[in-house]
Protein backbone atom coordinates (compact mmCIF):
# COMPACT_ATOMS: atom_id res chain seq x y z
CA UNK A 1 0.00 0.00 0.00
CA UNK A 2 2.92 2.59 0.93
CA UNK A 3 4.51 1.46 -2.50
CA UNK A 4 1.32 2.15 -4.16
CA UNK A 5 1.19 6.24 -2.47
CA UNK A 6 4.57 6.38 -3.10
CA UNK A 7 4.18 5.69 -6.90
CA UNK A 8 1.38 8.22 -7.27
CA UNK A 9 3.04 10.73 -5.07
CA UNK A 10 6.39 9.97 -7.53
CA UNK A 11 3.42 10.77 -10.62
CA UNK A 12 1.52 13.69 -9.14
CA UNK A 13 5.42 15.36 -9.22
CA UNK A 14 6.27 14.40 -12.36
CA UNK A 15 3.11 15.41 -13.79
CA UNK A 16 4.09 19.01 -11.88
CA UNK A 17 7.23 19.30 -13.73
CA UNK A 18 5.56 18.82 -16.91
CA UNK A 19 3.29 21.17 -16.47
CA UNK A 20 5.39 24.40 -15.43
CA UNK A 21 7.92 23.42 -18.00
CA UNK A 22 5.11 23.38 -20.85
CA UNK A 23 3.53 26.82 -18.98
CA UNK A 24 7.55 28.24 -19.40
CA UNK A 25 8.38 27.43 -22.38
CA UNK A 26 5.46 27.37 -24.92
CA UNK A 27 7.82 26.49 -28.13
CA UNK A 28 7.96 23.22 -26.58
CA UNK A 29 4.24 22.01 -26.05
CA UNK A 30 3.97 20.76 -29.52
CA UNK A 31 7.26 18.39 -29.48
CA UNK A 32 6.78 17.14 -25.85
CA UNK A 33 3.09 16.16 -26.65
CA UNK A 34 4.06 14.41 -29.88
CA UNK A 35 6.42 12.48 -27.80
CA UNK A 36 3.70 11.51 -25.37
CA UNK A 37 1.12 10.46 -27.97
CA UNK A 38 4.52 8.87 -30.30
CA UNK A 39 4.81 6.68 -26.76
CA UNK A 40 1.36 6.06 -25.73
CA UNK A 41 0.76 4.50 -29.02
CA UNK A 42 3.98 2.26 -29.19
CA UNK A 43 4.04 -1.16 -28.00
CA UNK A 44 5.08 -1.80 -24.88
CA UNK A 45 6.49 1.70 -24.16
CA UNK A 46 2.54 2.89 -23.79
CA UNK A 47 1.82 0.98 -20.99
CA UNK A 48 4.55 3.09 -18.32
CA UNK A 49 3.37 6.71 -20.23
CA UNK A 50 0.34 8.46 -18.17
CA UNK A 51 -0.93 10.17 -21.47
CA UNK A 52 -4.06 10.37 -20.17
CA UNK A 53 -3.58 12.80 -17.58
CA UNK A 54 -0.97 14.66 -19.46
CA UNK A 55 -3.46 15.15 -22.44
CA UNK A 56 -6.08 16.35 -19.53
CA UNK A 57 -3.46 18.87 -18.31
CA UNK A 58 -2.73 20.30 -21.34
CA UNK A 59 -6.35 20.47 -22.80
CA UNK A 60 -6.78 22.70 -19.29
CA UNK A 61 -3.20 24.80 -20.50
CA UNK A 62 -5.25 25.07 -23.92
CA UNK A 63 -8.32 26.25 -22.00
CA UNK A 64 -6.43 28.66 -20.20
CA UNK A 65 -4.97 30.34 -23.03
CA UNK A 66 -1.34 29.53 -22.10
CA UNK A 67 -1.02 27.14 -25.28
CA UNK A 68 -2.18 27.73 -29.20
CA UNK A 69 -4.60 24.83 -29.74
CA UNK A 70 -3.62 24.13 -33.59
CA UNK A 71 0.14 23.52 -32.80
CA UNK A 72 -0.90 20.86 -30.07
CA UNK A 73 -3.30 19.37 -32.16
CA UNK A 74 -0.81 19.46 -34.99
CA UNK A 75 1.80 17.92 -33.34
CA UNK A 76 0.01 15.27 -30.66
CA UNK A 77 -1.87 13.60 -33.89
CA UNK A 78 1.61 13.38 -35.97
CA UNK A 79 2.54 11.58 -32.60
CA UNK A 80 -0.30 9.37 -32.45
CA UNK A 81 0.11 8.24 -35.89
CA UNK A 82 3.63 7.67 -36.32
CA UNK A 83 3.68 5.86 -32.58
CA UNK A 84 0.80 3.52 -34.23
CA UNK A 85 2.76 3.02 -37.61
CA UNK A 86 6.18 1.87 -35.74
CA UNK A 87 4.00 -0.20 -33.84
CA UNK A 88 2.24 -1.89 -37.20
CA UNK A 89 5.77 -2.38 -38.94
CA UNK A 90 7.41 -4.31 -35.74
CA UNK A 91 4.64 -6.75 -36.70
CA UNK A 92 5.33 -6.90 -40.39
CA UNK A 93 8.91 -7.30 -40.07
CA UNK A 94 9.22 -9.38 -37.14
CA UNK A 95 6.46 -11.47 -37.64
CA UNK A 96 4.41 -14.37 -35.47
CA UNK A 97 7.63 -15.18 -33.86
CA UNK A 98 7.41 -11.42 -31.37
CA UNK A 99 4.28 -12.78 -29.80
CA UNK A 100 6.15 -15.34 -29.00
CA UNK A 101 8.95 -13.57 -27.22
CA UNK A 102 9.19 -11.27 -23.74
CA UNK A 103 7.48 -10.17 -22.69
CA UNK A 104 4.23 -10.69 -25.16
CA UNK A 105 4.97 -14.66 -23.91
CA UNK A 106 4.09 -13.70 -20.25
CA UNK A 107 0.29 -11.82 -22.07
CA UNK A 108 -0.65 -14.58 -23.65
CA UNK A 109 -4.12 -13.90 -23.17
CA UNK A 110 -4.29 -10.11 -23.81
CA UNK A 111 -2.52 -10.87 -26.83
CA UNK A 112 -5.09 -13.30 -27.93
CA UNK A 113 -7.76 -10.53 -27.13
CA UNK A 114 -6.26 -8.68 -29.51
CA UNK A 115 -5.93 -10.64 -32.36
CA UNK A 116 -9.61 -12.33 -31.79
CA UNK A 117 -10.29 -8.26 -32.07
CA UNK A 118 -8.48 -7.46 -35.05
CA UNK A 119 -9.81 -10.94 -36.88
CA UNK A 120 -13.62 -10.26 -36.03
CA UNK A 121 -13.29 -6.59 -37.33
CA UNK A 122 -10.51 -6.03 -39.19
CA UNK A 123 -10.29 -2.20 -40.17
CA UNK A 124 -12.42 -1.30 -37.53
CA UNK A 125 -10.44 -3.04 -34.91
CA UNK A 126 -7.88 -0.29 -35.98
CA UNK A 127 -10.29 2.49 -35.95
CA UNK A 128 -11.47 1.71 -32.64
CA UNK A 129 -9.12 0.08 -31.23
CA UNK A 130 -7.19 3.73 -29.98
CA UNK A 131 -9.79 4.13 -27.65
CA UNK A 132 -9.92 0.64 -25.96
CA UNK A 133 -7.47 0.48 -22.97
CA UNK A 134 -6.91 -3.19 -23.08
CA UNK A 135 -6.46 -3.92 -27.02
CA UNK A 136 -5.25 0.14 -27.70
CA UNK A 137 -1.25 -0.73 -28.02
CA UNK A 138 -1.44 -4.11 -29.18
CA UNK A 139 -3.71 -3.90 -32.43
CA UNK A 140 -1.48 -2.02 -34.58
CA UNK A 141 1.18 -4.44 -34.23
CA UNK A 142 -1.36 -7.21 -33.87
CA UNK A 143 -2.10 -6.15 -37.32
CA UNK A 144 1.06 -5.88 -39.21
CA UNK A 145 1.74 -9.43 -37.92
CA UNK A 146 -1.71 -10.58 -39.62
CA UNK A 147 -0.82 -8.86 -43.19
CA UNK A 148 -3.43 -6.01 -43.05
CA UNK A 149 -2.73 -4.00 -46.12
CA UNK A 150 -0.71 -0.94 -45.28
CA UNK A 151 -3.12 1.35 -46.75
CA UNK A 152 -5.78 0.34 -44.72
CA UNK A 153 -4.24 0.46 -41.87
CA UNK A 154 -2.40 3.94 -42.28
CA UNK A 155 -6.18 4.88 -43.26
CA UNK A 156 -7.69 3.82 -40.10
CA UNK A 157 -4.69 4.88 -37.90
CA UNK A 158 -4.64 8.23 -39.38
CA UNK A 159 -8.85 8.41 -39.00
CA UNK A 160 -8.54 7.30 -35.36
CA UNK A 161 -5.95 9.27 -34.32
CA UNK A 162 -7.72 12.95 -36.13
CA UNK A 163 -10.66 11.77 -33.53
CA UNK A 164 -8.67 10.49 -30.77
CA UNK A 165 -6.79 13.42 -29.69
CA UNK A 166 -9.40 16.19 -29.75
CA UNK A 167 -11.29 13.97 -27.38
CA UNK A 168 -8.39 13.78 -24.83
CA UNK A 169 -8.08 17.13 -24.85
CA UNK A 170 -11.47 18.18 -24.50
CA UNK A 171 -12.70 17.56 -20.95
CA UNK A 172 -9.31 19.85 -19.85
CA UNK A 173 -9.90 22.56 -21.75
CA UNK A 174 -13.67 22.73 -21.07
CA UNK A 175 -13.23 22.39 -17.22
CA UNK A 176 -10.53 25.39 -17.80
CA UNK A 177 -12.85 27.44 -20.42
CA UNK A 178 -16.27 26.65 -18.18
CA UNK A 179 -19.17 27.65 -19.32
CA UNK A 180 -17.77 30.70 -20.92
CA UNK A 181 -15.84 29.17 -23.53
CA UNK A 182 -18.95 28.75 -25.70
CA UNK A 183 -19.30 32.84 -25.90
CA UNK A 184 -15.14 33.34 -26.95
CA UNK A 185 -14.82 34.10 -30.59
CA UNK A 186 -11.31 33.25 -30.88
CA UNK A 187 -12.12 29.69 -29.77
CA UNK A 188 -15.20 28.77 -31.97
CA UNK A 189 -13.31 26.89 -34.72
CA UNK A 190 -11.94 24.28 -31.84
CA UNK A 191 -15.23 23.94 -30.16
CA UNK A 192 -16.92 23.28 -33.30
CA UNK A 193 -13.80 20.90 -34.12
CA UNK A 194 -13.97 19.02 -30.88
CA UNK A 195 -17.73 18.49 -30.89
CA UNK A 196 -17.19 17.47 -34.62
CA UNK A 197 -14.89 15.01 -33.26
CA UNK A 198 -16.94 13.97 -30.21
CA UNK A 199 -19.73 12.83 -32.51
CA UNK A 200 -17.31 11.00 -34.94
CA UNK A 201 -16.28 8.95 -32.11
CA UNK A 202 -19.82 8.24 -30.82
CA UNK A 203 -20.68 7.43 -34.48
CA UNK A 204 -18.32 4.85 -34.52
CA UNK A 205 -18.77 3.62 -31.91
CA UNK A 206 -22.91 2.83 -32.62
CA UNK A 207 -21.72 1.25 -36.28
CA UNK A 208 -19.10 -0.84 -34.36
CA UNK A 209 -21.93 -2.02 -31.83
CA UNK A 210 -24.55 -2.30 -34.83
CA UNK A 211 -21.87 -4.43 -36.60
CA UNK A 212 -21.71 -6.85 -33.45
CA UNK A 213 -25.17 -7.03 -32.50
CA UNK A 214 -25.71 -9.41 -35.46
CA UNK A 215 -23.46 -11.46 -34.72
CA UNK A 216 -24.83 -11.96 -31.04
CA UNK A 217 -28.59 -12.37 -31.98
CA UNK A 218 -26.82 -15.45 -34.70
CA UNK A 219 -25.58 -17.12 -31.68
CA UNK A 220 -28.58 -16.84 -29.64
CA UNK A 221 -30.69 -18.37 -32.32
CA UNK A 222 -28.04 -21.22 -32.48
CA UNK A 223 -28.81 -22.12 -28.70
Amino acid sequence: MAGVCFSFLRMDAYLDRISQFIQANHDWAGPITFLLTLGESLILVGLFIPATALMLLTGGLIGAGTLSPWTVLAWGIAGAVVGDALSYWAGRWLGPGLLRRWPFNTQRSAVARARLFFKRYGFASVLIGRFLGPVRSTIPTVAGIMGMGQVRFQLANTLSALVWLPLMLAPGFFTARGVGALQNGQQTGLIIGTAASVLLGGGLLVAFMRKRRPDGMRAQRRR
